[in-house]
This record gives C-alpha cells, sequence and structure tokens, in this order.
C-alpha cells in the first residue's frame, strides 16, 4: 500500500489480522511504516547501500513522529548518496533475563495492583532468561507452560501465559522486537469457575485455629471473615484507612481491584477485632509483623489452617472465605444488591440504565448486612450449646 502518510493517517491504521503490513510514504521515497498485529508501528526506509538492497530501522511511533522520520530516513538517504553513510552497530539484543525487571519497573507496577503476582509468574521462564529476546521461539514457552501443567499447577500456567503475552507486547511498542512468538497462542488450560463455599464446619475451625496464631495473622483471618474483602485488601489494610468514630473502613481506589473507593462499615466484632491487634510505633499497616510492610506468607499460613480441618477436606482458598460470605449472606436474607455493595463487585446485577445513574452507596443496608453477618460468626464460633441451637434453628 502506497499513499500519503499523516499523523492522522496513522493513527488511524488497524493492527495487522494475521502477518504484519506495510504501509509506504510517497513524500519521501523508500519511507514506510510496518503494523504489527498488537497494533505496534515501525518506522523504516530501504535504500541500496553496499550493493544490496537494505531495511534501516528509523524507529516506533508515536514517540517518532512522522516529520521526524521523515527528516531522519532523508538524512540516510542523502548520506547514502554521498558514499558517507556508516550503519550504526547493532546493539545487542537484550535478554529475557534483562527485560523481565524493565518490563516490571516501567509497565507493570505503575498500572497493575498486583503486579509482584505478574513478577512471581514470570520467573517460571527463568530457563529462558539467558536467551535474546528475539531468539524466544513459541515451542521454548510451551514447554515451559507444559512442565507448570505436569507440576500441577495449570491455572498458573495460563497466568504465565498471559503475562509473557504482555511483556512481548510492550516490547513491540517499545522497537525491541517486531512479533511476538506468543500471538495468538490459547491458553494451555480451560478454567472452571471456583464454586468453593466453606461449611459452617470449617469457617468455625478455621476461625479457632486462627485464634491460635496470635496477632497479627488472627485477626487477619478474622477481618477476611467479618468484612469479606478481598485477601490482598484486608492484608493491606492501614490505621489511617479506619475510622473508628464512624465505624468505617474505607479503602482508596488505588488499592481496589476495580479502582472505585469502597467504604466498608464495621461491625461491632470487626471493631473490636481491630482494637485486638498490636499497633507499630510510626507504622500505618493494621497486618504487620516488621511495621514496614504488611503481612505475607500466605501460603505457609493456610497449611497451618489446614492442618486443624479433618483429613480429606476439599481443597479451598483464601479467597473462597470473600464467596462463603456472600452465599451465608444471602442465606440470612440479605438482598443480592446489597451483598454486591458490600462486595464492591460488579457482578452485573445493576447494569445499563441503572448501574450508570443509582447513585446510592447502600450504606446502611451494608452497615445492617454486616453486623447481622457478624452476629451469626459470633453465635457459631461460640460454645457447642449455641452452635447446636443455630443448627436445630436451621433445621426447623
Amino acid at each position: 500500500m502506497q499513499k500519503k502518510l499523516t499523523p492522522k493517517g496513522i493513527d488511524a491504521l488497524p493492527s495487522a489480522k494475521a502477518k504484519r503490513y506495510e504501509v509506504r510514504d510517497i513524500v519521501v521515497p523508500g519511507l514506510h511504516i510496518r503494523v504489527s498485529s498488537t497494533g505496534a508501528k515501525v518506522f523504516y526506509v530501504n535504500a541500496r547501500h553496499d550493493g544490496r538492497t537494505r531495511r534501516i530501522k528509523i524507529g516506533p511511533y508515536p514517540t517518532l513522529s512522522l516529520a521526524d522520520a521523515r527528516e531522519k530516513a532523508q538524512s540516510i538517504l542523502r548520506e547514502i548518496a554521498l558514499g558517507i553513510y556508516e550503519r550504526e552497530p547493532d546493539k545487542p539484543t537484550p535478554t529475557l533475563g534483562e527485560i523481565v525487571p524493565e518490563f516490571i519497573d516501567l509497565y507493570a507496577r505503575p498500572r497493575n495492583r498486583d503486579w509482584k503476582e505478574t513478577q512471581s509468574v514470570l520467573q517460571k521462564f527463568k530457563p529462558l532468561f539467558s536467551r535474546a529476546i528475539d531468539e524466544i521461539k513459541r515451542p521454548d514457552v510451551i514447554r515451559v507452560l507444559d512442565r507448570m501443567i505436569a507440576d500441577g499447577t495449570p491455572v498458573r500456567a495460563n497466568r504465565a501465559l498471559a503475562a509473557v503475552k504482555k511483556l512481548f507486547s510492550w516490547c513491540i511498542d517499545r522497537g525491541v522486537v517486531e512479533i511476538s512468538p506468543v500471538a495468538a497462542l490459547k491458553p494451555p488450560t480451560k478454567e472452571v469457575p471456583r464454586d468453593r463455599v466453606l461449611t459452617t464446619n470449617e469457617l468455625v475451625t478455621c476461625w479457632h485455629a486462627a485464634t491460635n496464631e496470635g496477632a497479627p495473622f488472627a485477626q487477619f483471618v478474622h477481618m477476611l471473615a467479618l468484612t469479606g474483602q478481598r485477601r490482598g485488601e484486608v492484608a493491606e489494610m492501614r490505621w489511617s484507612e479506619i475510622d473508628f468514630d464512624a465505624g468505617t473502613w474505607t479503602i482508596p481506589a488505588k488499592r481496589v481491584k476495580n479502582a472505585s473507593l469502597h467504604v466498608v462499615p464495621l461491625s461491632t466484632l470487626a471493631l473490636a477485632t481491630l482494637r485486638g491487634v498490636p499497633r507499630f510505633l510510626n507504622s500505618d499497616f493494621v497486618f504487620t509483623t516488621t511495621g514496614k510492610t504488611p503481612i505475607s506468607g500466605f501460603g505457609r499460613l493456610k497449611r497451618r489452617l489446614d492442618d486443624a480441618l479433618p483429613d480429606g477436606t476439599e481443597d479451598w482458598r483464601f479467597h473462597d472465605v470473600r464467596r462463603t460470605v456472600a452465599t451465608n449472606m444471602a442465606m440470612l436474607g440479605v438482598q443480592p444488591h446489597v451483598i454486591e455493595a458490600v462486595l464492591n463487585h460488579k457482578t452485573g446485577i445493576l447494569s445499563g440504565v441503572a448501574a450508570t445513574y443509582n447513585r446510592h452507596l447502600y450504606h446502611d443496608e451494608k452497615r445492617a448486612a454486616l453486623e447481622q453477618w457478624a452476629k451469626h460468626v459470633e453465635a457459631m464460633t461460640a460454645p457447642v450449646s449455641n452452635v447446636e441451637r443455630l443448627s436445630l434453628r436451621a433445621v426447623r
């Protein structure tokens, strides 16, 4: 395709459907722009040099403007015509091991709240870290994913593929590589949505096992069960987010998965739980063992809780506690839209015009629901006689 390139026209160029395509400029002969399947656009100039036609890379758009690309192309063509052009020595292509930390620092960390998970899952490609990024082929990536599946982590293999796809797309946009070896590669495993809900006995057992952990892990697990919020949101809770007088916990948008500020009314039991957390001097973290960072080691904590559960208990995750809270609230008669508001989870119960114009935050309803749930938890975790009374009541 040949046409007069314009900034507006370049912006409108669609991503390649399969192989990349080129658009040649009629203003500067030899200048063209390549468009990849990811939408990345890179300027090149074709010129005869040292007896052969060469494609000389100029730079990626829009980092390099059209005007700058034309000026640079004309300069290269002029120097070739005068016989004074010297090709810049090729810079060594960075290895995957060099690209990963750069990708994390410049792309993942500023944009993704769960960038640490991306950083962790990219470590699965460590066997390829010594390879130049443009030498990594699709079979190399597939072998890593197959190994993860063989190790019993098929869902994590899907996450690893998603992360490395983003990394290669980022590299294309920056002109580090021209094509992605994993473009259009399908996830290796079909994921089935989890529906695990802890039983009353499992929840009570975990509650008491957490109590034996002591601070701050005991209160962390209890707050997961009392609020139904996400593990990361609870673990990274700050004292500055808690208003004990108003009985609220305000999670800022930057710490929320859907980027929406979320106010969680705190039940009487939740407030009492927080008051039992020892505070570190000059630290804003609620759940911390150092005062400098929030708690971690959730896998080890879960294994200790697992030890308290009966043999043969179905596998569960901390995120299943959130589903357990929602399910039990529904059983207690809490309306679906209120549960959705408590969880700050946009499931589509309110959609379309209602979602756009209904700005009611259901604060009072959320408080009533969480207080009702906290009283239920308090009764469940009380002496056995009360649990038996609850069970009898459920039977009736």
